[in-house]
């Protein structure tokens, strides 16, 4: 059964529909890229599959047992946001949530989680220091850390590589392509990199003027597909 079912979904902002008629699906163990022109409604469509925001008609439903506080996010962030003067530590924790809601405290399980996924993302050393000292590519993985202690189902990545150099952008794809692979998490993630997209994704959905959603092989072949690389040669 699907993570996620989107029906004939509407998107767009003030009562505007800026795009309709979404129909896709999300299973267990998908690795799906939304790309598509700017302005085209990415990141609209993934905070109405956080639950952020509702859509402007049609439907998302959750399967699968997938529940809404499983659900690890990877937001764009805000210059305000990379300032942020909190430790590592501090951040990765914030990602913990149980059932009960806000806790002023956190538990054993909620330390060791926070632990186990700085290890995993390579950030074990930056434990200690606060988040604003550290590189970009650092703080991608310190959110990352955070986002899998939501989760150990799917991650919604919101341009994660975005102004990051072609090392550390290629170390945080090789990252979540391990995510994918060797720990089975679901990925959903916006890239502008339209090359990077087809070498990891194993679906594609794009959203503009037109829809598209299939495999990269049948994505490869479509209109969609040679409009938006022909944009980018422009």
């Amino acid at each position: 059964m699907a993570y996620l079912t989107a029906r004939d979904i509407s998107l767009g902002y003030e009562g505007e529909k800026i795009v309709t008629g979404l129909c896709f699906e999300v299973d267990p163990g998908d690795y799906l890229c939304i790309v598509g022109e700017n302005g085209s409604g990415k990141s609209t469509l993934m905070k109405t599959m956080l639950g952020l925001i509702p859509p402007l008609g049609g439907t998302i439903e959750r399967g699968d047992g997938l529940q809404k506080n499983e659900i690890g996010y990877l937001p764009q962030q805000s210059l305000i946001q990379r300032d942020f003067p909190a430790s590592v530590t501090e951040i990765v924790l914030s990602g913990c949530r149980g059932e009960g809601g806000f806790r002023p405290f956190h538990s054993r399980s909620d330390k060791e989680a926070a632990r186990a996924n700085m290890e995993r993302m390579g950030i074990s050393h930056l434990a200690k220091r606060c988040y604003r000292e550290l590189s970009g590519g650092q703080q991608q993985r310190v959110l990352l850390a955070r986002a899998l202690c939501a989760t150990k189902k799917i991650l919604l990545l919101d341009e994660p590589v975005a102004g990051l150099d072609p090392k550390v952008t290629a170390e945080m794809y090789s990252l979540i392509e391990e995510l994918n692979r060797d720990d089975g998490i679901t990925i959903i993630m916006i890239s502008h990199d339209i090359a990077a997209a087809i070498k990891y994704a194993d679906r594609i959905l794009h959203v503009g003027r037109s829809v598209f959603f299939g495999t990269k092989d049948e994505y490869l072949g479509s209109e969609n597909y040679l409009r938006l690389t022909k944009a980018g040669e422009s």
